[in-house]
């Protein structure tokens, strides 16, 4: 069912494990609420995994996850989806990550600092590697995107450290 402010439904999460003599097992499975840091009209997130370490262990309790914008620790990782609504826009930001994302649906507009840009798709991927970065959905559609996001070094250019951009609320 959707939540009350996205045009697309709320995600299902299926999660497996074992029982305590090896068995696999379904341990897990519901709709995962989305977060909305910026207001029923900004982007939403949906975590369905992260750790702080890797390799991940198969074998931990599966993690609580946060209500928090996605941000894995420089060992670790994160699994989740943003939703960018028609019309919006992500303000020129950067994740101490490796990002390998893929377009679920609609499109989106990738803006980096130089002032390139790139459309993609549904269907279509992108590997972001620490860029300054914004997203803007010019369509009239949502658009879904999943993302796995690894801890990344900190990127050195001739001996300036960039660090990650903290994203606030607009007033």
């Amino acid at each position: 069912m959707p939540s009350t402010s996205s045009q697309l439904p709320d995600a299902r999460l299926v999660v497996t494990g074992h029982t305590a003599d090896g068995t696999s097992v379904f341990t897990y499975d519901d709709t995962r609420t989305p977060f909305f840091p910026f207001g029923p009209a900004g982007s939403s997130f949906t975590t369905f995994h992260a750790s702080s370490t890797v390799p991940v262990s198969n074998t931990a309790p599966f993690p609580e996850l946060g209500k928090t914008l996605p941000r894995p620790p420089p060992e670790g990782v994160i699994f989740c989806i943003t939703d960018i609504r028609a019309g919006s826009r992500a303000p020129m930001h950067r994740t101490l990550s490796i990002d390998y994302t893929v377009i679920l649906s609609g499109e989106i507009v990738c803006i980096l600092e130089s002032g390139e840009e790139r459309t993609v798709k549904a269907g279509e991927f992108i590997v972001q590697r620490g860029t300054n970065h914004a997203w803007h959905n010019r369509s009239e559609e949502t658009c879904r995107v999943l993302a796995v996001m690894v801890g990344a070094e900190k990127i050195v250019v001739n001996g300036k450290v960039f660090e990650e951009t903290v994203i606030k609320k607009p007033e």
